[in-house]
């Protein structure tokens, strides 16, 4: 493990392990009792570097071709906001791209935690107004 507490280093690191689909070298990236929140999605919050092992392992086998992109970066302290685009194909043909947000916290050169804000990209969505009104009409949720 590198052992810079650099956040942007450690944002480099991961973005290079994803790209070069090392599980081991990825997965260095994150301490033992890592804390990844999901807040659109909270029952797909974790706690474990070994979840993230089984989730990185399932990714680089169903999208051999997986590529990261680090779109931007912001460090205060020891966190990191950054932007990601992740973009391949999926073993069905189908083209896979997410893009989003992960904002990380990072101590001894790992993440400790991270608020995962990372969504599939929907290019034939609803135009601005119509998810406005799909919003608007949905209510409350129970």
């Amino acid at each position: 493990m590198d052992d810079s507490s650099d956040p942007e280093s450690l944002v480099t690191r991961l973005a290079a392990a994803t790209n070069a689909h090392d599980l081991d070298a990825l997965v260095d990236c994150f301490a033992d009792d890592y804390l990844n929140e999901t807040p659109a999605h909270p029952s797909q919050s974790f706690t474990g570097a070994e979840q993230v092992r089984r989730n990185w392992a399932q990714l680089f086998a169903g999208i051999p071709d997986l590529r990261a992109l680090v779109l931007s970066t912001a460090v205060d302290g020891a966190v990191a906001w950054t932007e990601w685009e992740l973009s391949g194909t999926r073993r069905d043909g189908a083209p896979q791209l997410m893009r989003g947000v992960i904002i990380f916290t990072v101590a001894e050169g790992r993440a400790t935690s991270a608020r995962f804000y990372l969504e599939p990209v929907e290019l034939d969505g609803p135009d601005a107004d119509a998810a406005a009104a799909r919003v608007a009409a949905a209510g409350p949720r129970p």
